[in-house]
């Protein structure tokens, strides 16, 4: 059945800045320069990660192009490899963008309970009940229809980028800077061997600020003139993030600076301090608070796709599949995602070990699916001359891509084995599932 194709290059490049721009920007940037032994690395870190997240951007314009239909990120997967490596590395990254759509909802909880309710001393049940509240209602956004939850996303996202902009601002009105006239604070001696950990590592942490433009695949079928509407969705989005990325470590590195950087709580809180005073926080905690729900938004968007897919691959029972008359919802899928994220908002004290391994699958997830172009390549020769996107410098831009994330997962083992084997075991156990789902359908 074919779907009305509703997303035009407007609505499509916010949701491709809305998957990438997240919490991360307002908190890793002081993971990132712990990790880094120099403020030049801090910075070689966030360069380096744009540069990937670009040549990425490229391989999923041309795989979106080539492959545009709905659930895309699951049925790349299947159609290049095996329905297991769909379903195994699919089910990963749905628990773990549950996982983060929680964690994100109980830190938007957070800041805005600080200002509804300043004087609770322990607001923990008040935080659960919000993010839950953030959760139902952008569930019943997205219960209208597509069209209605891209406009609710268009809004929230210039929203979003406004207050990156805002935290930008004490570059051009705040007398209080530090004075930079070198990039490296302070001689540091350690080997080859240790500074390439150490980059690792901080590239563990602009990684995952950087990821989510790959799950933009999902709405290939839904984009209108994809061969052209794809690429450029993706390519002015990607350049948009890089240059807020890079402006705002910047404007962090110039007002708080790089050795604060590093031990730093609230950095965004500080930030906005210098030009607006006390009253900042309470400002900048509304503004986080819509930039979660930006983020809430699209997830409950993107991942019933991913559901939809699997369903018409007979992994998940024929319900996930099937959309409202009225509305042309994804109503199961939609209630069922929409459900493990409110489950794991009780569980969300445990995000930050979620995340470690979270991280350590999503290189399986990226190396595999960016691999798919090379596949395609092959199978859709046909489609040569037909307008598609082709990516110029191929293979150059998805094999620094591969390696680049194959460089991240291997830093991840090196830095958390435990954390990495365990990763590698629940991906193994979801294979299993798999073919024991799929022996007792036959039976």
């Amino acid at each position: 059945m074919q779907h009305e194709k509703k997303l035009n290059l407007f609505d499509f490049t916010m949701i491709v800045v809305s998957l990438v721009i997240g919490m991360g920007i307002f908190r890793t940037p002081a993971n990132v320069a712990a990790a880094s032994p120099t403020s030049f690395l801090f910075f070689a870190a966030w360069i380096a990660g744009g540069l990937v997240a670009l040549c990425g951007a490229l391989t999923y314009a041309e795989i979106g192009s080539r492959f545009p239909v709905a659930g895309g990120y699951y049925k790349i997967f299947s159609y290049a490899y095996h329905p297991s490596i769909a379903f195994a590395v699919n089910c990963i990254i749905l628990i773990s963008n549950a996982a983060s759509l929680a964690g994100v909802a109980l830190i938007g909880a957070e800041y805005i309970s600080r200002v509804i309710l300043p004087n609770v001393a322990d607001s923990s049940s008040i935080q659960i009940i919000i993010a839950i509240v953030s959760i139902l209602i952008f569930y019943s956004v997205n219960l209208m229809g597509l069209k209605m939850s891209a406009r609710a996303q268009n809004i929230l996202t210039i929203i979003k980028i406004s207050m990156v902009l805002l935290l930008i601002a004490p570059l051009f009105f705040s007398s209080h800077t530090i004075s930079v006239t070198h990039l490296t604070d302070h001689p540091v001696n350690m080997s080859i061997k240790e500074y390439l950990k150490a980059f690792g590592i901080g590239l563990v942490a602009v990684s995952f600020t950087y990821g989510g433009y790959q799950q933009t695949i999902n709405f290939g079928g839904e984009v209108k003139n994809a061969p052209k509407n794809i690429p450029r969705g993706i390519f002015i989005g990607i350049f948009i993030i890089i240059a807020l990325y890079l402006t705002i470590n910047y404007a962090y590195y110039k007002v708080i600076g790089f050795e604060e950087l590093k031990n730093a709580k609230g950095i965004a809180a500080i930030m906005a301090s210098h030009v607006f005073g006390e009253a900042a926080g309470n400002i900048l905690s509304v503004f986080l608070f819509l930039s979660v729900l930006a983020y809430v938004n699209v997830l409950l968007m993107s991942n019933p796709r991913v559901m939809q897919a699997m369903s018409e691959d007979g992994i998940l029972p024929a319900s996930f599949k099937k959309r409202t008359t009225k509305t042309d919802v994804l109503l199961t899928s939609l209630s069922v995602f929409a459900a493990i994220c409110i489950i794991i908002v009780f569980y969300a004290k445990t995000f930050d070990e979620i995340l470690s391994f979270t991280i350590f699958l999503d290189c399986f997830g990226m190396v595999l699916s960016a691999a798919t172009i090379f596949i395609l390549r092959k199978r859709t020769q046909h489609l040569e001359g037909t307008g598609i996107y082709k990516m110029k410098l191929y293979p150059l831009m998805p094999v620094i891509f591969i390696l680049s994330y194959c460089f991240v997962a291997i830093s991840i083992f090196v830095d958390k084995p435990t954390t990495a084997l365990t990763g590698l075991g629940i991906l193994s156990a979801f294979i299993a599932v798999y073919f024991i789902v799929k022996s007792f359908a036959k039976k």
